[in-house]
């Protein structure tokens, strides 16, 4: 086993010798290092500078970065049985022989997915099909994630292979109109060069091409879908159903004003435009630019023909695409940054050109231009237009207008309610889990989406909805239900416990081990009431015996920042918890953004916070304050799994001109404990929030862990609410017993080195 560690801040990884791998380290090893940290080095097993180690030298070696300490003390045969409480003993086994697990799992999914990229490449060798290198490519994909070894993974000569000729076969199948598979192609690239963008241009295009088939040809795009099921010799989709998928409703209320009041409040505000520090920065030039290409995407996209006749004319739509590159070269003449005016003379141009040659209606002009003008400068500055602004609101507020159910898709295709949620109009109304939804209003749910079908259900507060389901009875005949419902404002819950005890939001067992008084608290989202929910569960734990505890953050894509500042008030006990950067490079403290001591409820706990690649923006900003806290000594507290997601910024939402759109604009960056900057520039190899323990879990590992923990959340639930008893119920605790989820495991471990347990009582370590 090998913990190496990192010069500027303590990052300990262990690797795949003794303890096998709980990840390889983003530097190399120390050669010849002890870490001799806090704990001294190891002058034998079980010794820690001449003293005998106790269960607490586990968490002190993990906390203060000290790799070898912690590399000998997690190997059972440093401890001699009196040396532990069985427990802990018992915790560190399963531990490592998980990570065992884990390895030999590993090596087995490496032969086996270089043999599945190799009879891809044969086969597409033989067929030039654009599936059969696509899935190469993914395979290819996974194989650097298993390997998690950049140079070993491009000595791989089928993976060169396989990257050559899916750069060759994407252009060509764009130029060819197949968008689907050059958009898989161009995807799976990028994912490989995901660090230097090299791909992410290509991907943009087609992922563009996708989404306006997506509106204004719905129909198209289900086709290309379907047939890229038959083709890959999966069932067909079921019919195309088009309820609800009007472009015409979607574009009411878009207007020039709308978009170019966008664009200049973008030019004005951007944190990466233009400024006497920042000399190369975003221009309205480069706005207008970029809406001007996503026009000839548009223009270029041949199965929107199917809705603009125009674009089937070829001398009609060359004279469109003249009119786009003479503005094009307009703005590229220019030797000073262009104005509003300029922008105004430019969508004009485009608008009367659009509708005179080609048939394209001015608001879906105004609306591609809009999203492309946008895409020059980062992927969280959007407009949100109209048929989006509910969504927006809904997924800021944790809230929304509905029914109350949980859906998804089945095997067929089918709408199926995983199960109604508790006090809800739809559980008080009678609907039951594994119902299907056959019909909404009268009108057939099959082959509707899962966005479609969200859309339809749900709607203004007070209003009425039918839905007619389908089940089976006591005699195991189907029946048709119909039921009528008034929509409801529907509470969504942020935090989580470690096992749902009941029907209610706060119905939650929040202790992963009871005798030792760890609990477990899991964070979904950054909500209006998050810090409310938060302090309920952690007075419920207290009022239990809480000793120690496990922040789960993993997969929290953020939301509220006031939220994750009064979050961090509850482990951090004092100082500035997060700053801003603009575009001038001004430091700037946030009002509100400093902890407040007399909130502060955890600090005087052991605390391990959990983190990967999809804990963005809040939640980077809560770990990242409570490890900057920790590394000063005033928190106790570790930060545990993989590097956060990257993303850091500042984004101000504002009302658009008639009020039915809004956008949002980056404005700044926010820093930790500056001068670290956790968001992801283009290019950067250094962002979001480096654990100080990093612990590595195999793809199917992760997959598995997500399926298992969403189906253990939700509790089947009759018409009257009550649980259905002998539903099938996943147990959480096999996450753990299986190894499953290593980061979890491993983080319980380290906890319960700060307790001891008898009969009668847990008590902490000094």
């Amino acid at each position: 086993m090998a913990i190496w560690m990192k010069r500027a801040r303590r990052m300990s990884t262990i690797s795949a010798v003794g303890l096998i791998g709980l990840m390889t380290a983003l530097s190399g090893p120390v050669a010849g290092s002890t870490s001799a940290g806090v704990a001294g080095e190891f002058n034998e097993p079980g010794i820690v500078a001449g003293t005998r180690s106790s269960p607490s030298s586990i968490w002190a070696a993990a906390i203060q970065g000290d790799s070898a300490t912690l590399e000998t003390l997690l190997t059972p045969t440093t401890w001699n049985q009196s040396d532990l409480n069985p427990d802990l003993l018992a915790s560190i086994e399963l531990l490592n022989t998980n990570i065992d697990k884990r390895e030999a799992s590993r090596t087995e999914q490496i032969v086996e997915t270089n043999t599945l990229l190799l009879e891809h490449l044969e086969t597409y060798e033989a067929s030039k099909s654009g599936i059969e290198l696509s899935e190469a490519l993914a395979a290819a994909v996974k194989l650097q994630i298993l390997y998690n070894d950049k140079d070993r993974f491009f000595a791989n000569t089928n993976i060169s292979k396989a990257i050559d000729l899916a750069e060759k076969a994407a252009s060509q199948a764009e130029n060819e109109g197949d968008w689907m598979i050059a958009s898989e192609l161009y995807f799976r690239l990028s994912a490989i060069y995901d660090q230097s963008g090299r791909y992410k241009a290509d991907v943009q295009r087609l992922s563009r091409r996708l989404a306006m088939i997506r509106m204004y040809a719905p129909e198209r795009l289900w086709e290309i879908r379907n047939e890229r099921r038959i083709a890959e010799g999966l069932d067909p989709l079921p019919p195309y159903n088009a309820y609800g998928d009007d472009y015409h409703e979607k574009l009411k209320g878009i207007n020039s004003i709308t978009v170019r009041t966008a664009i200049q409040r973008a030019a004005d505000q951007h944190v990466g435009r233009k400024t006497r520090k920042h000399p190369t920065g975003v221009t309205m030039n480069d706005l207008i630019l970029s809406g001007i290409d996503a026009i000839e995407t548009m223009a270029t996209t041949t199965d929107l023909a199917m809705v603009f006749r125009g674009l089937k004319n070829t001398s009609k739509r060359e004279k469109f695409l003249d009119v786009i590159r003479a503005q094009r070269a307009k703005i590229q003449a220019k030797k000073h940054t262009v104005s509003g005016y300029d922008l105004r003379r430019v969508i004009d141009a485009i608008l009367e050109a659009g509708q005179k040659h080609v048939g394209i209606m001015e608001n879906a002009l105004l609306h591609e231009f809009g999203n492309g003008a946008m895409a020059a400068l980062d992927d969280y500055t959007a407009i949100i237009w109209p048929d989006e602004l509910a969504r927006f609101r809904r997924s800021t507020q944790g809230e929304f207008i509905g029914i109350g159910v949980q859906i998804q898709l089945d095997e067929f295709q089918n709408i199926k309610i995983v199960t109604p949620l508790e006090g809800t109009p739809a559980q008080r109304a009678g609907m039951k889990s594994n119902d299907i939804i056959k019909k909404i209003d009268g009108t057939t749910a099959v082959g509707l989406g899962l966005n479609q079908a969200v859309e339809i259900i749900t709607g203004p507060a007070n209003t009425k909805v039918t839905i007619t389901v389908e089940r089976e009875d006591e005699n195991g005949e189907l029946i048709e239900k119909e039921f009528t419902i008034i929509r409801q404002r529907i509470d969504l819950p942020t935090v989580k416990g470690w096992s749902k005890t009941g029907p209610g939001d706060t119905d939650w067992n929040y202790f992963i081990d009871k005798n030792s008084g760890i609990g477990y608290l899991r964070l979904t989202g950054f909500t209006q009431d998050s810090t409310k929910e938060f302090d309920q569960a952690v007075r419920t734990m207290k009022s239990q015996g809480l000793n120690a505890l496990i922040l789960d953050l993993r997969y929290n894509p953020g939301g509220l920042l006031d939220q994750a500042i009064s979050l961090a008030s509850r482990f951090v006990p004092e100082g500035m918890i997060v700053k801003t950067v603009d575009a001038s490079g001004v430091t700037k403290s946030l009002d509100k953004a400093r902890s407040v001591p007399d909130r502060v409820s955890l600090a005087n706990i052991p605390v391990v916070v959990l983190i990967n690649e999809g804990s963005a923006s809040a939640s980077e900003i809560l770990s990242g304050a409570i490890q900057a806290s920790a590394r000063k000594g005033k928190t106790q507290a570790l930060v545990l799994g993989q590097r956060s997601f990257g993303k850091g910024s500042v984004q101000n939402v504002y009302l658009l001109p008639g009020a039915t759109s809004a956008m949002k604009v980056t404005t700044n960056y926010y820093h930790i404990d500056s001068p670290r900057m956790i968001h992801k520039i283009p290019g950067a190899t250094q962002w979001g929030v480096d654990p100080d323990l990093v612990v590595d879990m195999l793809p199917s590992q992760q997959e598995e862990a997500l399926l298992l923990r969403r189906s253990a959340d939700v509790l089947p639930l009759d018409e009257y609410g009550n649980i259905i008893e002998d539903a099938e119920r996943p147990d959480p605790n096999t996450l753990i017993t299986e190894g499953t989820d290593l980061q979890v495991e491993t983080a319980l471990v380290l906890l319960k080195s700060q307790t001891i347990v008898d009969n009668t009582k847990t008590t902490m370590m000094d």
